[in-house]
């Protein structure tokens, strides 16, 4: 460091100098995207708030656990920042140590799965007869490869079997019986349908079929006639921990290499037909991943996301439209959808960060390697250091 005192500039100082300006636009060995000169943002657009940042980060991370109705009053609102912060500080760590964003990703979303307090893998809600049928994707940002499962039953983590769907079949969405049959073949972990039942849903499953409830919801659209979140997922707002948004969960980055990779999962619509699919598993429509725009992970109301395929018009907004990664964000969710009908998050390759919403909460976090670590539910965030730098610092958690 000594030769940095020197005066006058020296050819070993200009090399360095040079060096140490090159090295921000670096990839790694299994990158294909390249840093820009222009100045970086790394904004929390949650319906208006953010931080601009000078630098661009070297790694990007966005997780959802939902979007749609959560009353102040009665949601478990420190049981689930909790929860978002676990899934952040895991997908944080795996990026900082270097993983590919599509195994973090991966990584994720399963943890998110394996948590009950969210409506996608154990923690589903029932369809119209009282069963589970659940959905999720995955996309590779690198090279388009993508993966999709529908309606499996038995496996407990759909986005793992969506990953073996992409990487060891030509296909790219399986559903039903053949999904959870090559569930076995992969050797996927596997549950009984039992293991997806908690008793939070169970309570909201009678509710909503009792008498009076159920009128008019033959079609096992419950969505459409319960007050709250248009995700199916409403109705407890007076139950056991009160939270009615419980929906999709998932997960977006980009990786020290440049690449981006996206993933969701979900147990679909309360009171749903058998049979029914949403977004989620439908490329483009919940889920989507291009190095060259952006990795989107949507929530809300399927059939909506469906119809407008949501995430691939974020990217298509910045591919052909020239649209920055908050204008595309934005505009799909605010001007093209109906209030009330979900929300997305994204990450571009240059490490920007969007969380978009029109509901009156997305379950929701964002962390990057310049040190942001935000959890939020309703308009404001809280932001702190990763659990794990609490830890080494003696801080109770």
């Amino acid at each position: 460091m000594s030769v940095l005192q020197e005066t006058g500039p020296t050819l070993r100082t200009l090399a360095l100098a040079v060096l140490a300006f090159g090295c921000a636009g670096c990839t790694g060995p299994d990158g294909t995207g390249e840093q820009t000169d222009q100045e970086q943002q790394n904004l929390n657009q949650t319906n208006g708030e953010g931080a601009g940042q000078a630098a661009a980060p070297s790694w990007a991370l966005a997780i959802h656990g939902g979007a749609g109705s959560a009353d102040r009053a009665t949601t478990d609102a420190e049981d689930y920042y909790g929860a978002l912060q676990e899934a952040l500080s895991l997908g944080a760590e795996q990026l900082e140590a270097g993983e590919a964003s599509l195994q973090v990703v991966e990584n994720v979303v399963a943890a998110l799965e394996d948590d009950p307090r969210f409506n996608a893998g154990r923690g589903s809600v029932f369809t119209s007869i009282g069963t589970h049928e659940l959905d999720a994707a995955i996309m590779d940002g690198r090279s388009l490869a993508c993966g999709a499962v529908a309606g499996v039953k038995n496996v407990q983590n759909p986005v793992r079997l969506a990953r073996r769907v992409m990487e060891d079949t030509r296909h790219v969405l399986m559903a039903g019986p053949g999904a959870d049959n090559y569930g076995v073949l992969a050797g996927v972990r596997r549950q009984p349908q039992a293991y997806f039942s908690t008793d939070r849903q169970l309570q909201r499953f009678r509710e909503l079929r009792a008498p009076g409830r159920a009128s008019g919801q033959s079609s096992g659209d419950a969505a459409a006639s319960t007050a709250g979140d248009y995700t199916g997922n409403a109705g407890a707002s007076a139950g056991p921990g009160g939270a009615s948004h419980l929906a999709t969960v998932g997960a977006v980055a980009m990786d020290r290499y440049g690449n981006l990779a996206a993933a969701t999962s979900t147990g679909g619509t309360m009171l749903k037909r058998i049979g029914r699919v949403g977004d989620v598993p439908v490329i483009g429509a919940g889920t989507y991943a291009n190095n060259a725009t952006a990795a989107v992970s949507c929530t809300g109301r399927g059939e909506e996301f469906i119809r407008h395929t949501v995430a691939y018009d974020v990217s298509a907004r910045i591919e052909y439209g020239g649209l920055t990664l908050q204008e595309a964000a934005r505009q799909v969710i605010q001007e093209t959808l109906r209030p009330g009908d979900g929300g997305l998050i994204a990450v571009g390759p240059d490490g920007t960060i969007a969380m978009e919403f029109n509901t009156n909460a997305m379950f929701r976090g964002a962390a990057d390697s310049l040190g942001r670590f935000d959890v939020g539910i309703w308009d404001e965030v809280r932001s702190r250091q990763p659990m794990s730098d609490l830890a080494q610092a003696g801080v109770p958690q």
